[in-house]
């Protein structure tokens, strides 16, 4: 049996580290198996799909240096490698399921699921759906379908005893039936859910060792049953134990920076990341600290996988990425890295329209331009109560707009200036005013070019972040007081 295993990101949003971990251990795997290696995108999800999330997964993971066999962008003979081109291969392994009566016509609108949940929690039972259209005669389905009535596919469950899979981490796991949702496979728009096409492209694609985070360990009964359905041999589950906060919770943006650009655009070292993900679960032999992946690749045995929660400490990248500035650049090389990092025409040209107009001296460009090439800035909360608000209002203004921002998918200034103007407008804020803690949170001061220019100009993931430092400084949003700011967020629309 030849190996081969895949990542499959959706491109919804930025690359996110937890998606390099799993790409990394893939990669791995299949290569010490003499393997090949599969990228696929899932984008399903229309609304949130973007192109430009799309490029930047793909970019994010070959700056890392990982590199893939197959996939859209180097092709392969199991294409098309982006679901949403797949459409048709999914309507029809659905419509199997319909035939062979292992999936239903589920015609429920959203009211009445809202209300099956709502009074499901009311009186402490599992949410789920509750079969209502299961037993539908056949003459009414078609009827309904004739008409024209929305609808989505879901799949038929048992309900009684137990799924059991072995995983190659954990041995064997168990889980009742009666925990497993009837889920939605063909959503109404036609589209696929996770589930269907995960399955049907894991197959197609001949792939033989599903390697995943412990999320997914859940979901494994339905993929588990899809195989039966269609009578197909399953594959080989691994699920990855997750990356976690020093606070042992599950890794997320509102603690530590998730996103793969972030690090880039701090001026990480690429094989650094890559050698502190290596590390996240799994050791060398030797145990040694800084290895190339080269050297992983060689010694690579996923056996050596631990099942505790590793930690993602960005002190402890930090040290790592020192100990590769420090032992394996020379002088002329670091000074290429520099270069190539921020230090490059590209960089000054962006800048450049904006510095000229406040230059008298050359020398003016570095305090005008140093907060485009630094990390967190020395900022105090000092610095953000002098843009003259009090501080729960400064709490709610760099709150709203970490979120506001936060569903911009397409970086740019318009979009940047559209995102704040109607959050401010929202709040009932002037701009000025409303922009003022920003300028000091994005730039150190109010005195630099407009606060919509430098995110554009640092892009999504370093301007969020100083949002997210600059709320930390004030102290934090503690979860109490962040339920009640989502809520009073969300009355403003």
């Amino acid at each position: 049996m030849t190996v081969r295993t895949r990542i499959a990101p959706s491109p919804t949003g930025d690359p996110h580290v937890g998606t390099a971990y799993v790409a990394l251990f893939n990669m791995a795997f299949a290569h010490s198996q003499g393997g090949q290696f599969l990228l696929r995108i899932e984008d399903t999800d229309q609304a949130r799909s973007t192109p430009e999330s799309e490029k930047a997964i793909l970019d994010a993971l070959h700056w890392l240096g990982l590199d893939w066999d197959e996939g859209p962008d180097n092709g392969g003979d199991k294409g098309p490698y982006r679901q949403s081109e797949r459409s048709d291969i999914y309507r029809e392994h659905a419509d199997q399921l319909l035939d062979s009566g292992h999936a239903f016509r589920c015609f429920c609108t959203s009211e009445r699921l809202d209300e099956l949940r709502k009074t499901q929690m009311d009186n402490k039972q599992q949410v789920g759906y509750d079969g209502h259209c299961m037993h539908l005669e056949q003459s009414e389905v078609d009827a309904r379908v004739a008409r024209g009535e929305p609808h989505v596919v879901r799949m038929q469950v048992p309900r009684e005893e137990q799924c059991t899979f072995d995983d190659m981490l954990r041995g064997e796991i168990s889980i009742d039936w009666a925990q497993i949702d009837l889920q939605i496979l063909l959503k109404a728009d036609g589209m696929p859910t996770y589930h269907l096409a995960n399955v049907v492209d894991d197959h197609l694609m001949e792939i033989s060792h599903v390697i995943r985070g412990e999320e997914w360990i859940n979901s494994a009964p339905k993929h588990i049953l899809l195989y039966e359905y269609f009578g197909w041999q399953a594959p080989v589950f691994c699920h990855l134990p997750l990356l976690r906060n020093v606070d042992k919770s599950k890794l997320s943006k509102r603690k530590n920076p998730t996103s793969i650009l972030y690090y880039q655009r701090m001026g990480y070292l690429p094989e650094a990341l890559l050698n502190y993900l290596g590390r996240m679960g799994w050791s060398m032999p030797d145990e040694r600290e800084k290895f190339n992946l080269s050297e992983m690749l060689e010694a690579f045995d996923i056996l050596r996988v631990s099942l505790g929660g590793p930690v993602f400490d960005v002190e402890k990248l930090s040290w790592l990425n020192g100990m590769w500035i420090r032992d394996e650049l020379t002088d002329d090389q670091l000074a290429d890295r520099m270069q190539e990092w921020a230090l490059n025409r590209d960089t000054l040209m962006s800048f450049l329209p904006f510095a000229r107009q406040r230059m008298e001296t050359f020398s003016d460009l570095a305090p005008l331009g140093n907060y485009l090439v630094s990390g967190m800035l020395p900022i105090s909360a000092e610095n953000l109560k002098s843009a003259g608000m009090e501080e729960d209002q400064l709490l709610e203004v760099l709150q709203y707009a970490l979120w506001r921002l936060e569903s911009v998918q397409q970086w740019n200034r318009d979009n940047i200036f559209n995102a704040l103007k109607a959050i401010a407008g929202a709040m009932e804020i002037k701009l000025k005013p409303f922009l003022a803690p920003l300028f000091i949170a994005i730039a150190g001061s109010s005195a630099s070019i407009s606060v919509m220019d430098s995110m554009n100009l640092l892009g999504a993931d370093m301007s969020r972040a100083r949002l997210r430092y600059a709320i930390d400084l004030l102290g934090g949003v503690g979860k109490k007081k962040l339920k009640k700011m989502e809520k009073a967020y969300q009355q403003l629309g």
